[in-house]
């Protein structure tokens, strides 16, 4: 099963500084998000997150899940856009 769903909320994410930002709005955007414009230092947070959106992917874990574990990594690295 290919779970590619749209998530309920998006994630908003700043990269290189503050001016610039990524929304992102699944768990396929988010594993290419994890696995190519990451900072270089990557937090325990990281694994979990790419563990929890590839399982969205293959339909074994919730989209919320996969959201939830992708805020968290991006939190955690400290590029998560704050409203």
């Amino acid at each position: 099963m290919n779970n590619d769903s749209i998530w309920d909320v998006n994630v908003e994410l700043a990269i290189e500084c503050s001016d610039h930002f990524r929304v992102v709005r699944n768990a396929r955007e988010a594993m290419a998000c994890l696995t190519t414009s990451w900072p270089e230092i990557k937090g325990s947070r990281h694994a979990v997150a790419r563990q929890a959106c590839l399982a969205a992917l293959e339909g074994t874990k919730t989209n919320a899940e996969a959201r939830i574990a992708f805020e968290a990594a991006a939190e955690e690295a400290g590029i998560l856009k704050r409203n």
